[in-house]
């Protein structure tokens, strides 16, 4: 059996692929739960095969899975799948946030198995989307994007105040915006973040 954990927000969408994947003889649903604090819990004591989630609880900074995930996103979200991607140890596999239901079975399968899994449109997407932002860049814009101030960043990151106000203002720079705020917000529509 294939021991799969759900880390989706919508518990609709979430409830309707662990009824799927629940129908298949080869792979059981061990849990569900959205893509909040939560998550980390949950992989630790299920101790699951494979996770199904999506690009947002895979963006969280510092969040590395402990297995294999398969990753729902949407081509406008291809930019941070491939940043989230890329920071994790285990192999992650991604799929378009509409494809039938029966590739993410078949996904789960082939990720059990170690075999790639790949969307076409997604890879494609996000070659296409260029970020001129440098990945310490991003992972100081998708922690000031929840509010924390320079200080606090810099504390979380070992660097300076001094420092994260640097990278601050290049990231504002780059992304042609007056704010710190405006730039979160073009990078979070660019897929940046």
């Amino acid at each position: 059996m294939i021991r799969t954990l759900l880390i989706l927000d919508g518990a609709l969408v979430r409830g309707a692929l662990a009824f799927v994947l629940s129908a298949q003889d080869d792979i059981e649903v061990v849990g569900e739960g959205n893509g909040g604090d939560d998550a980390a819990a949950l992989i630790r004591s299920l101790r699951p095969d494979v996770v199904v989630t999506d690009v947002d609880a895979m963006a969280v900074p510092h969040r590395r899975l402990p297995c294999p995930a398969l990753v729902l996103a949407s081509q406008r979200q291809a930019r941070r799948l491939a940043v989230a991607v890329r920071r994790q140890a285990q192999p992650c596999g991604f799929l378009g946030d509409h494809v039938a239901p029966q590739r993410v079975v078949d996904g789960v399968r082939r990720l059990a198995r170690g075999e790639p899994v790949a969307d076409a449109r997604l890879a494609a997407a996000a070659l296409a989307r260029k970020n001129p932002l440098t990945e310490r860049e991003t992972e100081i814009l998708e922690i000031a994007a929840t509010g924390s101030p320079a200080k606090d960043i810099a504390a979380r990151l070992h660097l300076s105040p001094g420092t994260v106000r640097n990278y601050l203002s290049r990231v504002v720079a780059k992304a042609g915006a007056r704010t710190r705020i405006e730039a979160v917000r073009i990078a979070q529509e660019s897929g940046w973040i």
